[in-house]
């Protein structure tokens, strides 16, 4: 597998497009003007306690108050209280937690207003950014992750994600977290902490620890409420999260993010600095990879597939709910079960990607085409769960039900990535899929024809005029890839009369030329 990290900086915000094997899998957005993000530590003051709802609403500086629920504050908040007040007060100054006295854990089943009064100062962190009408979510189990553990104070438990299967190595693992681990401070191992040494995991451990006391600096004379914590940067936290030996190539437009980028890997992973490129093209950085095509492709109710078939994807306030559908195609499986089969698996690998790329959240529905067999079932169940091997995101899938049904849930921390497809119509009022979808469906449909055993003597694509002119457009044009890929001139012709969408194909066959 071969993975590239593009990013493209503007005068206001960067996008960053993650690709596997030139297919794109991830992209996000870091703005200038974001504030929220998943990760940010603030200190916040506490509003309305409602007991209730066994919560409180906090004052993080978004127009909307953030939520923090019971079961959010950690079995050690008090002892979170008492460090703010005694380091606001200026009377607490080392923050290492070695010789502080840890108050008693807070009962599970308690209530917000013995924890919490209305007004007082406390450290939250944000664990869902806001999403539509709705503030950030936020936690008082405070977290710092680094490379390859997660530093969380006020604790004392060593854990190994469950990502890490060997138990040899977890154990391994954590017998090192815990000759390291600092007094106050619990350490979970990442799945990235995988085969590493000791003095790998120390060294992220200082880092963290150095994080969390120019933290605990901010804290006292600071107005409330103040970010006293920012997570990394939308750049080095993907590369915290996802980099290793299989990424060939992290290129930016933007030279000042280039050495910023390689000034963190000299840190992280010291041998893969030389993979950071400068794009110097007079091409734009996103066409060069062919990224503005994919996201032109990708993002629409209608996604293709591979063989003719497609996928529906529609939201609604609760959940998302993805059909599949096989097309108007054809195949050489013996069986409508084996086409079935066939065109979920190829679904199956499609939906982990648009998860991934739109950041789907919450619950989603899949309507597979209905299978008979029990075994052929279990085949695409374990295939949907290793195509959704590689999200970082936590998700949970059930196994098909007896209608044909998977349902997933994706934990949803920030709002889904929605970009816009349509462009407008050349023909009337309103909008249409723009040129590069519709020529999807071409060459989907073409591939079909050439793969059809059948010899035609002349294919002619019909089609209006302004989609002509894009597939014929320059000395490499789309029509010249189709002669080098099947090894026949393709005859496109104007057709004045033709709406905007509309075309056909013309076929003559030996027999037929007569």
């Amino acid at each position: 597998m071969k993975t590239e990290l593009i990013i493209r900086a503007n005068s206001s915000d960067i996008d960053f497009a993650l690709l596997r094997d030139g297919r794109l899998v991830e992209l996000n957005k870091e703005t200038s003007d974001n504030k929220f993000s998943v990760g940010d530590i603030f200190l916040a003051k506490i509003g309305k306690v409602m007991t209730g709802l066994n919560a409180a609403f906090v004052n993080v500086g978004y127009p909307k108050d953030g939520f923090l629920h019971y079961h959010d504050l950690g079995p050690q908040v008090q002892s979170l209280n008492k460090f703010i007040k005694r380091v606001s007060s200026g009377k607490l100054k080392d923050f290492t937690l070695k010789n502080f006295p840890f108050e008693e854990d807070i009962n599970k089943d308690g209530g917000i207003s013995d924890v919490l009064k209305s007004g007082q100062n406390l450290l939250v962190q944000i664990v869902k950014e806001p999403i539509s009408t709705k503030g950030p979510r936020i936690s008082s189990e405070l977290s710092i992750a680094g490379r390859y553990l997660v530093l969380v104070p006020f604790s004392n438990r060593v854990s190994v994600s469950q990502k890490i299967s060997d138990n040899k190595e977890k154990e391994r693992l954590k017998k090192l977290a815990k000759s390291i681990r600092p007094k106050g401070f619990g350490l979970i191992l990442r799945t990235v902490a995988e085969g590493k040494k000791v003095a790998e995991l120390d060294k992220d451990l200082q880092n963290s620890l150095e994080r969390w006391k120019t933290m605990c600096r901010r804290i006292p004379n600071n107005n409330t409420p103040t970010k006293v914590l920012s997570e990394l940067n939308r750049a080095s936290s993907i590369l915290r999260d996802v980099m290793n030996d299989t990424f060939t190539s992290i290129v930016t437009n933007d030279e000042s993010l280039k050495l910023e980028i390689k000034e963190y890997l000299q840190e992280i992973y010291p041998e893969k600095e030389k993979i950071v490129k400068l794009h110097k093209s007079q091409v734009p950085i996103f066409e060069k990879y062919g990224i503005e095509r994919q996201i032109k492709t990708s993002f629409g109710k209608t996604v293709s597939m591979s063989k003719g078939a497609y996928l529906v994807i529609e939201h609604t306030e609760a959940l998302h709910v993805i059909d599949v559908n096989s097309g108007n195609r054809s195949n050489k499986a013996k069986s409508q079960e084996e086409t079935a089969l066939e065109v979920n698996l190829i679904a199956a690998t499609e939906i982990a990607r648009q998860l991934q790329l739109r950041d789907m959240g919450g619950i989603i529905v899949v309507d597979f085409i209905d299978m008979k067999s029990a075994e052929n079932r279990q085949k695409l169940y374990q295939h949907l769960k290793e195509a959704m091997s590689l999200d970082r995101t936590k998700h949970k899938i059930l196994p098909p039900s007896k209608f044909g049904l998977v349902q997933i849930t994706r934990q949803r921390v920030r709002p889904e990535l929605e970009i816009k497809t349509r462009e407008p119509n050349p023909n009337e009022n309103g909008e249409v899929e723009a040129p590069i979808v519709l020529v999807d469906k071409i060459e989907a449909e073409l591939e079909k024809i050439m793969n059809s055993n059948k010899n035609y003597k002349s294919i002619t694509l019909n089609a209006h005029p302004f989609v002509t002119a894009y597939l014929t457009k320059g000395v490499s044009s789309i029509r010249f890839k189709w002669f080098k890929k099947y090894k026949k001139w393709i005859k496109i012709l104007p057709r004045d009369a033709y709406q905007y969408l509309q075309y056909k194909f013309d076929l003559k066959t030996e027999k037929s030329s007569k």
